[in-house]
């Protein structure tokens, strides 16, 4: 692989013609495929399959049938363990959760035999995931209702220039919640594009999304529109002075991309994995495999890995604001708020594509193009010396490195998260988050901090609007198989030792204790307080030197949720309450929060799942990781914000002899007009 990468200038012509060719000849979309692996997403003709399927049961004509959530059922993990290392048959179902009559069914489907081989009414606490149909639907109902009519007129506002957004509205305590319902709140769109900085606030709205009519409305209080002055943020409605020019810049690769697709699968460099989509969970990596050069073979490495719920806790306790506690997730679907990508933009010119089919309220499927993308990129250095140390001798070695990155684009509202799975030929793997989009502004009769007089929850980033403290938490769910399904959680303190008896010349030293974590008790853990390391290790196999093979993780700076345990949305979002959680493998614990997010209650996550305290060692195990980010918006975030980026690492430890790629050699350099190469 030969792999160029370069600022330089260019001239306009040829510049336009360069990316023209790219955009033709690299950035591809991969179509309809047939099925090469057991998680390959549900395909067109299957969702259609399944529509006809359920609709044949319950017939639209004496049945009122809307589709919440349709996936794959995930097979047995024997079964597909078997498949990759011989290819045999797996099964191939169907998971369907749909509102009939009002009731929630949820409906195994066997794809193969187009039978239903389950159906259960679901009589537990929450609801399913909204779709975005009703969502669309329930966003009309204001501007058909008299009084919110009136409420626009008596502000002077245009009512053609408003538009309306849904909100969740969490739990409180409630004891009875059986209807399905949705906060709305409404906006300006007037001279700008960017309407999450412009609310119309003091105007409370409830809507029933199964009568699909509003059933609360109140008109609280007047308070100033944010300007839209110096909100605007399409690149067709700027005007000059722009900001520092930035010279052209080509990422070109001659010998074409290093990796290759074949449905879903990838194979890159050292690496072997599977591409997956999920309309809850948006992105998942399965069956990751890294070829060992010491060994001549692949080696397992995660069974499957993504983000299992996102939880965001805006921090004002006002009417007008305490219920906003999202579960982005289970509430909306991840995968359901995936967009498209921008090719040039998103992703670079060699990237290649991967659509996806969503599934609409009525069943259908509905094609999402560049949902995903992959490519490779200039990773900096790989590995580096320079030795002084032998006379007359000049060695100075130096390895560029090259990634591959699967990224893809979750827009939930105001927030777009840009989510990148980033895989090194030195075994690590390096998910992160980039978040971008707009403050959850709150609107005021305020224009300096001199005039206020008392807590506003946030930081006036500009005139009359206040962006609301709030936190960011994404926990991955992380099944390893490192080489094999048999590993342990191994944590390791680094403890100070002072020096006795004035044995050495130093009064002190750091050393390690190890312990094989044997509970899930044991392994919850909040990082920050003392160093340590943790690492999933196999303790059936080991290196040429008696280590245990494993994999570590190597965290970013912890978050700690600021809520009291006993409050509502922390009972909800326990799974934040620890850093690191781990639990033996069990194909129906997917979701952190539960399966039934929408209103529940804290009874189906995964704090509760752990009372159980399982054993853990020598198990097939599944580490959580929480990533948080506390948010103080700045006024550096008004009135989009630049990209705010947090991730961690996956790293061998003990896994390989040595040095993996100590013989891999720096990609081949390009010559360019314009480059200098020495």
């Amino acid at each position: 692989m030969k792999l160029f990468h370069h600022l330089l200038s260019l001239p306009t012509l040829f510049f336009f013609f360069f990316f023209f060719f790219c955009f033709l000849q690299e950035t591809v979309s991969i179509g309809p495929l047939q099925l090469t692996h057991p998680f390959d997403p549900l395909t067109k003709q299957e969702i259609t399959l399944i529509q006809t399927i359920v609709l044949n049961k319950y017939p639209t004509k004496t049945n009122h049938v809307k589709f919440h959530y349709v996936g794959l059922d995930d097979p047995e993990k024997a079964t597909v363990l078997k498949w990759v290392s011989t290819g045999a048959a797996t099964t191939r179902n169907a998971f369907v959760i749909a509102i009939i009559n009002s009731q929630v069914h949820e409906l195994t489907i066997n794809l193969r035999s187009s039978r239903v081989l389950s159906d259960k009414i679901h009589s537990g606490n929450g609801f399913p995931t909204l779709t975005v149909d009703e969502q669309s639907d329930a966003l009309q109902l204001p501007f058909k209702h008299g009084p919110f009519v009136e409420s626009i007129k008596k502000r002077g506002l245009n009512l053609s220039e408003v538009v309306c957004s849904g909100f969740t509205v969490g739990w409180y305590g409630e004891t009875q919640s059986n209807k399905r319902v949705l906060r709305i709140e409404c906006f300006m769109k007037e001279e700008t594009a960017n309407i999450y900085v412009r609310p119309i606030n003091g105007i409370t709205i409830l809507a029933d999304l199964e009568q699909m009519k509003i059933i609360d409305y109140h008109d609280n209080a007047v308070e100033p529109v944010p300007k839209a002055e110096n909100t605007e943020y399409r690149a067709s409605h700027l005007k000059p002075p722009f900001g520092p020019r930035l010279h052209s810049f080509a990422s070109y690769q001659p010998d074409g991309s290093g990796f290759t697709i074949k449905g879903h699968s990838v194979s890159w460099a050292n690496w072997k994995f599977h591409i997956g989509y999920d309309v809850r969970a948006g992105v998942i990596i399965s069956t990751a495999s890294i070829y060992d050069p010491e060994v001549h073979k692949s080696r397992s490495v995660l069974y499957r890995g993504y983000i299992s719920e996102l939880f965001v806790p805006y921090q004002d306790p006002s009417e007008e604001w305490y219920y906003k506690t999202f579960f982005d997730a289970g509430e909306f679907g991840f995968g359901q708020s995936m967009v498209s990508l921008e090719p040039l933009h998103d992703c670079p010119p060699h990237a290649q594509f991967l659509d996806a089919y969503v599934v609409g309220r009525d069943g259908s499927p509905q094609l999402l193009q560049n949902a995903i993308c992959v490519f490779e990129q200039y990773g900096g250095i790989s590995w580096r010396h320079t030795e002084t140390g032998i006379p007359h001798e000049d060695i100075r070695e130096v390895r560029s490195d090259v990634t591959l990155i699967v990224r893809s684009v979750v827009t939930v509202g105001n927030y777009d998260n840009v989510l990148d799975w980033e895989f090194k030929t030195s075994g690590s793997i390096k998910p992160a988050i980039s978040l971008s989009g707009m403050l959850e502004i709150k609107a005021v009769d305020i224009t300096h901090n001199d005039e206020i007089k008392s807590d506003q929850h946030g930081t006036l980033v500009s005139e009359h609007s206040i962006g609301v403290y709030h936190d960011h938490y994404y926990i991955y769910h992380l099944d390893f198989d490192i080489d094999g399904v048999g590993n342990s959680f191994v944590k390791t303190d680094l403890k100070t030792v002072e020096v006795s008896e004035q044995s050495s010349k130093r009064k002190s030293y750091w050393t390690t204790s190890s312990e094989v974590v044997k509970s899930e008790s044991d392994a919850k853990i909040k990082l920050g307080f003392s160093p340590s390391e943790l690492a999933v290790v196999n303790p059936n196999k080991k290196t040429s030197t008696g280590n245990e093979v494993g994999y570590r993780l190597i965290p970013n700076a912890a978050a700690h949720p600021l809520l009291t345990e006993d409050d509502f949305p922390q009972t909800r979002g326990a799974f934040t309450n620890y850093n690191v959680w781990v639990t033996p493998y069990n194909r129906t614990e997917k979701w952190a929060g539960g399966l039934y997010v929408d209103q529940s209650r804290g009874d189906d996550t995964l704090a509760v799942w752990t009372k159980q305290n399982r054993g853990i060692e020598n198990k097939d195990i599944v580490l959580w990781y929480v990533v948080g980010i506390h948010h103080v918006p700045c006024q550096e975030d008004f009135p989009i914000m630049p990209l705010l980026s947090t991730g961690f690492e996956l790293r061998p430890t003990n896994f390989f002899e040595r040095n993996p790629i100590l013989k891999t050699l720096s990609p081949g350099i390009v010559k360019w007009p314009g480059c200098k190469t020495p």
